[in-house]
């Protein structure tokens, strides 16, 4: 059961993906499922993804820690309270919709949530 706040998933720049899942299968055996050319993701004991650098503007270009929220709108407002900075507000993606936002140390995190 996915928990508020919680870190859910991370996002990691997959740059030439191919021989990003290569390395990941052959090093570790890891198994991935396909979201188009440009997203593999895994289940290895936390839920992820790799994103080539093909990919559109939201293309990381670090690890990315994912939290969940059941209501995106409630955190949003919960982080903006505690003095983050929304780099990318809500926004549609396949499978949910997530946010944005830095800490005050400058760690970029995202928010997501089912539908």
């Amino acid at each position: 059961m996915r928990e508020d706040g919680k870190v859910d998933y991370i996002e990691l720049p997959g740059r030439q993906l191919a021989d990003t899942r290569r390395f990941y299968t052959a090093a570790f055996g890891w198994a991935f499922v396909d979201y188009g050319p440009d997203y593999a993701a895994f289940n290895e004991g936390l839920d992820g993804g790799f994103q080539s650098a093909s990919a559109d503007e939201g293309a990381v270009d670090r690890p990315l820690v994912i939290l969940y929220a059941h209501d995106l709108e409630a955190m949003e407002a919960r982080v903006n309270a505690a003095g983050g900075q929304i780099t990318r507000p809500i926004f549609a993606f396949p499978g949910g919709r997530r946010f944005h936002f830095t800490d005050p140390a400058g760690n970029e995190l995202a928010v997501w949530s089912e539908g």
